[in-house]
């Protein structure tokens, strides 16, 4: 593997911006292409105004990129906080949408004050509190609710109010009274972005599904359909963008629903930041680590300055955010020139805007649904063990049947009882045992007492940031009980990212047991857990 030389990476700043502005200027442009439909896409889904998403987009490209602690990612509206936000604005509306947008706005700028003390208090490093196959659980489970809500407009057709089960039975219903035009609008959108990819051109798929909906929208002459009445065909952009400025409405502060609001906001929010900037890092060349604390505070202001003014929330989105490291962006200027575009294309094209049909948008996101639930996540997840793939669906179905937090609670209880079940002595649950002893002036070795579960291996991840680069350091298993998944794909990852940095890793201690083939499944060792 090609592994460039930390002297060589891109420098910051203004330094960073006259040395490598036509790559980042390049990637922002390209970024913006697939932005832009996400954008109305995600806001139309979320109960918001078209705009809220660009409003966030530009903000979380303008401001947030000028301030996080990451290099590569990209910041705006995805499509893992639909399933949140929509909620929220359902609650707290109780039938007012535009009451239930105003009281959500509120309910993102107090969670953008979690978000920022939860930085400030170096708090980012928890998101790997969460076990991976839950956070894959939660997502599926997102994927599921986006496909079976957005499929409706696909078909043109405004299902009944009900429960989510409801809204998935009436799918059979949809399809037998969909409006044709829209079908055949949305279908091709959908092979579009099947196909697309398969010719490997640089232009985004998600801008030939717009384009091609924008022509077929004139050729139907949706934009007059729209008019007479029914539901919305076309996407509701006013003429002003400034038109869509909203602000937050705090007087259900004291409610329990918008506390539920808040505490959902924060956390999948913080979480899907944490989860995608640590992925990015694994993409970028140059190997460079994100600072998740300072991240986390970005995010946060970022949300409470579009909170303050009609935004949807952001997140570090993992999707623009690898089309960035593709299009060959250096440095986290390229997240500025994605949202200083937004903001041109939407002052100066409005009308383009205002052409594409709501269909294209909704294929583009059931297509974002089920690559979030593709058949392939549960085989993947099934590959590392069958208590993953338990916890996975465990999680899902608690998702789809509760809500988004009782599901991921549910998830991580399951696996805590899954833990105990194997031997984990419970004052091992939280706590872990470990030394870091110096063989000599190159080698360190971690010795293991014990378990290292995903709920107690924090320490041991902090412990392993300050270590020296360059040097050999040895894993000393042999005194470990049972290692689970998300902590054996962590000492994965670290190992990859420090002998990228010219460190060596080893690992020592013999499995007794693995629970499954895959090389990184949950194992129980040869000592016996008696701390």
């Amino acid at each position: 593997m090609n592994k460039l030389s930390l002297s060589t990476s891109p420098k910051t700043g203004l330094a960073g911006l006259k040395e490598n502005w036509r790559s980042d200027l390049q990637s922002g442009f390209l970024v913006f292409l697939i932005a832009l439909p996400l954008c109305l896409g995600v806001s139309v889904a979320s109960g918001f105004p078209p705009s809220a998403g660009i409003i966030t987009a530009i903000i979380g490209g303008m401001l947030v990129s000028r301030i996080s602690g990451s290099y590569l990612t990209i910041n705006g509206p995805a499509a893992g906080l639909i399933v949140v936000v929509l909620g929220a604005v359902q609650a707290l509306g109780e039938g007012d949408a535009l009451a239930g947008y105003r009281y959500t706005l509120a309910a993102i700028v107090v969670a953008s004050v979690l978000q920022i003390l939860m930085g400030r208090f170096k708090m980012g490093q928890l998101s790997s509190f969460f076990p991976t196959s839950v956070v894959h659980g939660m997502l599926a489970a997102i994927g599921i609710i986006i496909i079976a809500t957005q499929t409706h407009v696909m078909l043109g057709v405004t299902p009944q109010p009900g429960s989510l089960f409801s809204i998935i039975a009436q799918i059979p219903h949809s399809l037998l009274s969909m409006n044709a035009k829209i079908g055949l609008i949305s279908f091709l959108g959908l092979l579009i972005l099947i196909v697309w990819p398969l010719i490997g051109s640089k232009i985004p798929a998600a801008v030939i599904v717009v384009l091609a909906g924008i022509l077929f929208a004139w050729h139907f002459d949706l934009a007059k359909d729209a008019v007479i009445g029914g539901p919305k065909i076309m996407v509701p952009l006013p003429d002003n963008f400034l038109a869509d400025f909203y602000f937050p409405d705090f007087s259900k502060l004291f409610t329990v629903a918008f506390w539920e609001a808040v505490i959902a906001i924060s956390l999948v929010g913080s979480l899907e930041s944490m989860l995608s900037a640590t992925a990015v890092d694994k993409l970028d060349p140059y190997k460079r680590t994100s600072d998740l604390d300072r991240d986390l505070t970005a995010v946060g202001i970022g949300n409470m300055v579009a909170g303050l003014i009609g935004g949807l929330p952001m997140i570090s989105d993992i999707i623009r955010s690898s089309a960035n490291v593709r299009n060959g962006a250096k440095t986290a200027w390229a997240n500025f020139f994605h949202g200083l575009v937004l903001l041109l294309f939407v002052v100066l094209f409005t009308g383009v805007i205002q052409s594409i049909p709501l269909a294209s948008l909704a294929a583009i996101l059931v297509y974002t649904g089920y690559r979030l639930a593709s058949p392939e996540i549960f085989y993947r997840v099934r590959e590392v063990g069958k208590e993953q793939l338990f916890m996975f669906v465990v999680t899902i179905i608690g998702v789809l049947a509760t809500d988004l937090l009782i599901g991921v609670t549910l998830g991580i209880v399951v696996k805590l009882a899954i833990n105990l079940a194997r031997g984990v002595w419970p004052n091992n649950l939280f706590k872990i045992h470990f030394t870091i002893q110096q063989q000599d002036n190159d080698t360190l070795t971690i010795k293991l007492l014990g378990s290292a579960l995903f709920s107690n291996f924090l320490p041991l991840k902090k412990a392993l940031a300050q270590l020296e680069k360059g040097k050999t350091i040895i894993f000393d298993f042999s005194g470990g009980y049972l290692i689970d998944h998300t902590v054996m794909e962590f000492i994965h990852d670290y190992r990859q990212n420090y002998e990228a940095q010219g460190g060596q890793c080893q690992k020592v201690g013999k499995a007794l047991e693995t629970f499954s083939d895959h090389a990184l499944a949950a194992r129980l060792m040869t000592a016996d857990d008696r701390k």
